[in-house]
């Protein structure tokens, strides 16, 4: 999916310049990186605010449209209002063609319905994280990263490298050594499972 965007070259900067382009219901921004300058921008508020609804928009390669022509970019960071359904500025890094990039990837959670640890065993399925940060180059990046929980019995969990990553897509936690749990079945009070792991430590006890 090919998500576009039009920003516009920003000529006045400064906290009063920002404060009164808001005003005019504009965001002030910056796209920077890829080799090149940074460059100041502007963008509508309200077909922004709206973007930033969508999930694929904090984790895809968009296209930038900025005076004529098109780049890649990232939304790299953006700050809101207080209190206030108000964007006060975003940040967009360039894509550079060839260079790996990192970016947070949502996971996508199914099959817990049919997992024994919910079905048979009364447990309780919680979600430890909701995205995955990964290493790949610009047009290996998944939308999201998927995650069957259909097996899962109680007292089990899913660690990162329990994941199926797409082809050219790493895990910068497994390079690092953290194989971090991303979702645990957990047993029920006074459970089965429970009652085994008890009957276990007394046993080790003795």
């Amino acid at each position: 999916m090919t998500i576009e965007f039009t920003a516009f070259n920003r000529t006045t900067q400064g906290t009063g310049a920002s404060r009164r382009l808001r005003r005019t219901g504009k965001v002030p921004g910056i796209v920077y990186g890829g080799h090149k300058d940074a460059v100041a921008i502007e963008l509508d508020h309200n077909a922004l605010y709206y973007a930033l609804q969508e999930e694929a928009f904090h984790a895809s390669v968009l296209t930038m449209s900025l005076d004529g022509s098109k780049e890649p970019v990232l939304l790299r960071d953006y700050q809101m209002h207080p209190f206030r359904q108000q964007v006060l500025h975003i940040d967009f890094q360039r894509v550079a063609k060839g260079e790996k990039i990192h970016m947070r990837v949502p996971l996508h959670f199914s099959g817990e319905e049919l997992s024994p640890g919910i079905k048979l065993q009364g447990g309780k399925i919680s979600h430890v994280t909701l995205e995955l940060d990964v290493l790949c180059l610009p047009e290996q990046l998944p939308e999201f990263i998927a995650v069957d929980l259909s097996g899962l019995s109680a007292g089990q969990s899913v660690h990162i490298a329990d994941l199926q990553l797409p082809q050219g897509v790493e895990s910068t936690a497994l390079r690092h050594g953290d194989n971090a749990v991303v979702a645990v079945c957990m047993s029920p009070r006074g459970g089965a499972a429970d009652e085994g792991a008890a009957e276990g430590g007394e046993a080790a006890a003795e």
